[in-house]
């Protein structure tokens, strides 16, 4: 396969990956670089085509979990916060008549509570999605630049 493949569509194909990187120094860059640099290239390389969706694929479902983790947390970081927020006993109506006397105390008993396990977990689990992008990012700009196609696991097929 390495040899119908010029230098020129490895390299393009390994600076479309390596270009998700840009993230950490232009905000939605792992978007828009990629996207910029597949769409000026996809009609006339087949190679850097196909790694080009790989690399937008994959962006689009890492962005897709981070947001469905975040979403999850967000009520377990809130209780953290305001250990009342979720108690319901009637409602809630039985503290409108302490509105006046708003305290702010931080009870260190309820703020490390039963919800730090699941929101362990999560945090954990958005490590790991970091770890999986710049792992599977490192491994696909080596793979192209040598000719192979590349499969990123955990993708979503929204270009096909």
């Amino acid at each position: 396969m390495t040899e119908t493949l010029t230098k020129h569509e490895r390299n393009l194909s390994a600076i479309i990956h390596a270009s998700t990187f840009s993230k950490y120094f232009i905000p939605f860059g792992n978007f828009i670089i990629p996207l910029v640099l597949w769409t000026a290239n996809k009609k006339e390389y087949d190679f850097v085509d196909h790694n080009g969706k790989q690399a937008l694929n994959f962006q689009i479902s890492i962005l897709l979990y981070s947001i469905l983790i975040g979403m999850i947390s967000l009520p377990f970081f809130l209780g953290g916060l305001i250990p009342n927020l979720f108690d319901f006993d009637h409602f809630g109506f039985s503290t409108f008549s302490n509105l006046n006397s708003v305290n702010f105390h931080f009870d260190s008993d309820h703020f490390f509570g039963p919800w730090m396990i699941p929101a362990g977990v999560l945090v954990f689990a958005q490590s790991a999605l970091f770890i999986i992008n710049i792992v599977y990012t490192i491994l696909a700009t080596i793979r192209t630049n040598e000719g192979q196609h590349f499969q990123y696991p955990l993708t979503i097929k929204f270009i096909k």
